[in-house]
C-alpha cells in the first residue's frame, strides 16, 4: 500500500511538473480558472487600448503578474508533494526497521 501511494504521488508530481513547465512557456492550460480570467480580461482590455491607440503596458504587465502567481501557486503545490513523497518514504523506511529489529521478516 505505501508503494501504491508513493507511485501515486510520484505520478502527481510528474504532473505538477509538465504544468510548471507550462506555464513557463507561456501556455495558458494549466492556469486555474480565474487565472484564465484575469489573462482573458487583461488581454482583451489592452486589445481595445492598442486598437485605440494607447499603450497596453499595463495590461502586459497584469498578464505577467498572473502568469507569476500561477509560477509560484504551482512550486508550492510541487514542494508540498515532494514533502508528502518524503514522508512516506521516512515512514515506510521506520516500519520497515521496526519489523526487522522485532523479527519480522
Amino acid at each position: 500500500m505505501r508503494n501504491a501511494d508513493i507511485r501515486r504521488l510520484d505520478r502527481a508530481i510528474q504532473a505538477t511538473q509538465k504544468k510548471l513547465d507550462a506555464v513557463r512557456r507561456g501556455e495558458w492550460w494549466p492556469l486555474n480558472g480565474s487565472e484564465r480570467r484575469a489573462m482573458a480580461r487583461s488581454l482583451a482590455a489592452g486589445g481595445y487600448k492598442v486598437a485605440r491607440g494607447r499603450s497596453a503596458g499595463r495590461e502586459e504587465q497584469r498578464m505577467d503578474a498572473t502568469g507569476n502567481s500561477a509560477e509560484i501557486r504551482l512550486n508550492a503545490e510541487l514542494t508540498a508533494l515532494h514533502g508528502e513523497r518524503q514522508r512516506l518514504l521516512t515512514e515506510a523506511a521506520r516500519d520497515k526497521a521496526a519489523k526487522k529489529s522485532s523479527g519480522w521478516f
